[in-house]
């Protein structure tokens, strides 16, 4: 039968999946008689062969998630859902270099996530549509136009979403940095001359805000907080680049929110909270994001801050349905708790477990947390955690310049956060995974 997006036609036996009883397996520490759902291994499930796994969402962790089952020798067939914007076949860009090297050079091609022929060599059926509903009962995804998508097994894979103010929604002149399109609009927007107001501090914000700024753009970034990037680490680290921002050039308005926005068809200054106004050409709000469940409401899973799952990937309650990067809200076993973690790394290697479980190799997901970004003419990386409770100790170098500061707690090393400095960054960061105690990294500085 010939299968394209828009004829979505059941395969025989397709009208609900077989059901097995769960394997329960390791349940969440403090939650008595609470069990994760089994791992199943997709292509076995009710002993069929003939399975069909769909992923919805065609951005990174949804293209890595195709790729890893490709990669495992899974035969089942395999349907990739996604209508990102502004991706002319569905399939978004790689979104990292949209920050940096894409945004400041316009001969930088738009990064794709995959080729077209790669995505035709992974004998995948993309359905260039938006999921709108999700029937657990029937095994359904339903499909902006009213198509139903029958599956065996789930992957949501949806990511994330801007957050949205009132008042500071897109409009001429006001961006989000989103796909490659917005990105280089941005920077068309912000030629030379260009007033540019960076709307939040945090990695992407201040990123961006670098990134034009050596362009020679007049910036400014907006943050309430006191310092930039001061949640991912924490207020001494986030205090000493916030002062090297400043020193470089970068005007900043800290400690103040955005009060609105001015200019009828065109941007023409931001209004802070303090009664101030900066005049402004362009504007890119990097406000955070919230995971994309919209969709999902009322279909039965847990959707406390994403969908939540055991450590496997397995969303809880709902067999055969994983969830992979942004979106997915996991119990890690190594911290003990539920965590989401919204970075490139996650995303890939949560997709990469998610493919392990599907194919009958029951994998948990508890690598150690990774979020790199470029600014000030270097690279920052933070592994694992920095909590505002944690000790922190600088180990390698000075605040000022390269260095590598640790945090500590609970007895033990926490995280590591080096810029520049890599050798001794990577050193640490082995620590990191191996679970040393805190005295014993101090030891080893």
């Amino acid at each position: 039968m010939e299968r394209r997006p828009g004829l979505l036609h059941d395969r025989p036996g397709h009208a609900r999946a077989g059901h097995r009883q769960p394997r329960h397996g390791r349940g969440r520490p403090g939650v008595p008689g609470e069990a994760p759902p089994a791992v199943p291994a997709a292509g076995r499930l009710s002993g069929r062969d003939d399975v069909r796994i769909v992923v919805v969402g065609a951005s990174l962790a949804g293209v890595r998630t195709v790729q890893a089952l490709r990669r495992r020798g899974s035969t089942d067939e395999v349907v990739l859902v996604g209508a990102e914007p502004g991706a002319e076949d569905g399939v978004a860009t790689d979104r990292p270099p949209l920050s940096k090297k894409f945004l400041a050079d316009p001969a930088t091609p738009a990064p794709p996530l995959v080729s077209a022929a790669d995505l035709a060599g992974l004998d995948v059926r993309l359905v260039t549509a938006r999921a709108t509903d999700l029937d657990l009962d029937a095994r359904r995804v339903l499909l902006h136009g009213g198509d139903e998508l029958p599956f065996d097994a789930l992957v949501v894979a949806t990511g994330s979403t801007p957050r949205s103010v009132p008042g500071l929604e897109p409009r001429p002149g006001v961006y989000q940095l989103r796909g490659a399109a917005d990105a280089a609009a941005i920077r068309a927007a912000g030629a030379d001359g260009a007033r540019v107001v960076v709307v939040g501090g945090g990695f992407i914000g201040a990123e961006v805000a670098w990134t034009l700024h050596r362009l020679g753009r007049e910036v400014a970034v907006v943050e309430p907080l006191p310092t930039l990037m001061v949640r991912g680490l924490g207020p001494e680290v986030g205090a000493a680049l916030t002062r090297r921002h400043a020193a470089a050039g970068v005007a900043l308005h800290l400690g103040a929110g955005v009060a609105g926005i001015e200019g009828a068809e065109r941007v023409s200054a931001v209004r802070l909270t303090d009664g101030s106004a900066l005049p402004a050409d362009v504007v890119v709000l990097g406000l955070g994001a919230a995971p994309e469940t919209g969709w999902l409401t009322g279909s039965g899973l847990d959707l406390r801050d994403g969908v939540v799952c055991d450590e496997h990937l397995a969303a809880r309650g709902a067999e055969g349905v994983y969830a992979v990067g942004d979106v997915a809200r996991w119990y890690h076993p190594r911290y003990g708790e539920d965590v989401r973690v919204e970075h490139w790394t996650n995303a890939v290697e949560t997709a990469t477990v998610a493919a392990a479980n599907l194919t009958g190799s029951p994998t948990v997901h508890e690598a150690v947390p990774y979020v790199w970004t470029e600014q000030l003419d270097g690279r920052l990386q933070v592994f694992g955690r920095v909590r505002p409770q944690d000790e922190l100790r600088v180990v390698h170098g000075d605040l000022t310049g390269d260095f590598v500061a640790l945090t500590g707690g609970d007895g033990l090393l926490q995280g590591v956060v080096g810029f520049g400095a890599v050798r001794p960054t990577i050193a640490f960061r082995k620590l990191l995974g191996a679970g040393v105690t805190w005295d014993e990294a101090l030891a080893a500085a």
